[in-house]
């Protein structure tokens, strides 16, 4: 795959043609409980937000790789990018919200050209946890790009690294030819310069999620699988790892169509449906802010362009008060959170 889903003009760049699936069929015809009313069984309908803890920051849909299971649809074609405008916008909430954690993601955050000068600004808001969400291989894309795990050192940033596989076959499958020998090469910078060792205070963790239409295994022991492989086999050391479910949505959501594999997996998810899980799923306790500045639920729900469903829909009129006032919006690709353990941004909930 060498282009996004809207560079190809395929069906599935539409949103409305996403939910369309995603609502009629085997959801339609009752042979699986929607969503909602799956939660409704469980009295956990409506689905309300906790305390805000999280606000998470999408500074653009660019990226350098075009990863064959991204929910974002990202990749070089794409040119959605944040403004300073609305950076400032973001920076202004970041000074008053009562949210803890930062997390900023993309495509590939590092592309937009104004990343290091929000990163700095953002740094001074005393955010008690600032993640970046880094594909790994943008640190060995361009010489500009070198001497990120210095900088994100400086800043104190909390590394959250995209690695589908401890090996290259299975990790270039999905996210493209290369990806795990420059993957590696990051990896062992970031190790270079503190991260991911113990008693550093640099918290470098990765991210798996499935090759195929199937549900991730136990977080913990694909955690033990990664540190031993990835020590014994290149001298690399991270401190946890996050197992999360591909959502039914975007490009994941065109392979399960094009591999005839939709109707399975979305019997597995709804099979494997906790109850457990939706008490700490992350729409509860995070705001999502596009690049555009609009706000959902979560980083799925605006891929889906569900806004929330509050009189405050954009982050220029921002009210705390007014936005944990609300229902969350939930669909059928809600299921993906809800499966086995459970699965979030952080990993499992349950």
């Amino acid at each position: 795959m060498k282009k996004s889903l809207l560079a190809r003009n395929n069906d599935l760049a539409n949103t409305t043609r996403q939910l369309e699936i995603l609502s009629n069929g085997i959801f339609q015809n009752g042979e699986l409980p929607t969503f909602a009313d799956k939660i409704k069984e469980t009295n956990q309908f409506p689905l309300r937000p906790k305390k805000l803890e999280i606000l998470q920051i999408n500074l653009g849909y660019m990226c350098n790789q075009v990863c064959a299971h991204c929910h974002v649809d990202a990749g070089p074609d794409r040119k959605e990018i944040m403004t300073t405008e609305t950076m400032q916008q973001c920076l202004d909430v970041i000074k008053k919200t009562g949210a803890h954690t930062l997390d900023l993601t993309g495509g590939a955050p590092e592309m937009n050209p104004n990343f290091r000068w929000f990163v700095e600004e953002a740094s001074k808001a005393g955010i008690k946890d600032f993640i970046v969400r880094s594909n790994l291989t943008i640190i060995r894309a361009n010489k500009k790009y070198y001497d990120l795990p210095e900088f994100f050192k400086k800043h104190n940033v909390h590394v959250v690294s995209s690695m589908p596989h401890w090996t290259r076959g299975k990790t270039d499958k999905q996210r493209g030819d290369g990806v795990f020998d420059k993957s590696i090469k990051a990896l062992q910078m970031l190790n270079e310069v503190g991260y991911g060792k113990e008693g550093s205070g640099l918290q470098l963790d990765l991210v798996y999620n499935p090759s195929g239409a199937f549900l991730p295994g136990d977080q913990a022991a694909l955690e033990s699988d990664f540190k031993k492989a990835l020590h014994e086999d290149f001298d690399i050391v991270f401190n946890s790892l996050f197992a999360i479910t591909n959502l039914p949505i975007s490009r994941f959501l065109d392979y399960l169509i094009a591999s005839e594999n939709y109707e399975d997996y979305m019997y597995a998810l709804v099979e494997a449906y906790n109850p457990m899980a939706v008490e700490n799923v992350m729409c509860t306790n995070t705001l999502s802010i596009s690049w555009d500045g609009w706000l959902y639920d979560c980083d799925f729900n605006q891929m889906l362009n569900l806004k929330v469903a509050s009189k405050v829909k954009h982050i220029s009129e921002y009210n705390e008060e007014l936005l944990q006032n609300r229902n969350i919006i939930i669909n059928q690709h809600c299921y993906g959170c809800t499966a086995g353990a459970g699965s979030s941004c952080q990993g499992t909930v349950a």
